[in-house]
């Protein structure tokens, strides 16, 4: 019995130029499975791969804010370069009032201190002279220990500028100016110029008991002799 194979042959057959592509297409598919294992792989590391989204975010805000894009997307991380310099933040120091020179602008600048009081430290300076310490400030009406505190540290009183009292040429007038005599005071300085004729030092106030000496660390910045 012959068995006829010619139609399967043909089934299975291919023409030159079907032989000429299988042929080219197996030397193609060697040469990638080659390629595959001879060439090494690129192993990303994680920081590589965190530096890229950082950048992709860097550019995607860039985009959005010349698109007009809401502004809380900047909110998103930047690439910030690690060897990039820290600076520390400047502070700017809060302003310091000189308590005999300011005027009451300057005072109503500081917390807690409206018109009236101001106006009252005015006076109570030129009462005095000029403030010796900023601890007098307690000693205006009206400003509370409260307002005190917020505003001991935002001023200063510059001594050089106290207006001094001559006790050797003053008059009563002048010497009862100061709040810190009292009136029986003043009159003993008086009568005791008229019987010394002058007054060489504060302690001549105190030795003959013109003066208690407690007080002397009050009076002695507005006094010249």
């Amino acid at each position: 019995m012959n068995l006829n194979i010619k139609p399967i042959r043909n089934w299975f057959g291919f023409t030159r130029r079907e032989r000429r592509s299988t042929f080219i297409l197996l030397i193609i598919s060697f040469l990638i499975l080659g390629l595959r294992y001879t060439v090494p792989e690129k192993n990303l590391e994680i920081k590589d791969i965190s530096d890229s989204i950082l950048i992709y975010y860097k550019e995607s805000n860039i985009a959005g804010n010349l698109n007009g894009e809401n502004s809380k997307k900047s909110l998103s991380p930047e690439y910030v370069p690690s060897n990039r310099a820290y600076k520390k933040p400047v502070y700017q120091k809060r302003p310091v009032v000189n308590l005999n020179s300011c005027d009451t602008s300057q005072l109503i600048s500081l917390p807690g201190i409206g018109p009236v009081l101001s106006v009252r430290i005015i006076k109570y300076r030129n009462l005095l002279g000029g403030f010796a310490t900023v601890d007098q400030l307690k000693e205006v009406y009206g400003l509370s220990a409260e307002t005190y505190e917020l505003i001991r540290e935002r001023v200063f009183a510059d001594s050089t500028l106290i207006t001094r009292i001559n006790i050797n040429s003053a008059g009563y007038k002048e010497l009862a100016r100061l709040p810190y005599f009292e009136k029986y005071e003043v009159t003993a300085i008086l009568k005791y110029k008229e019987l010394k004729g002058r007054i060489e030092s504060i302690n001549d106030l105190v030795d003959n008991k013109i003066l208690p000496s407690e007080k002397v660390p009050r009076v002695r910045p507005y006094l010249s002799f």
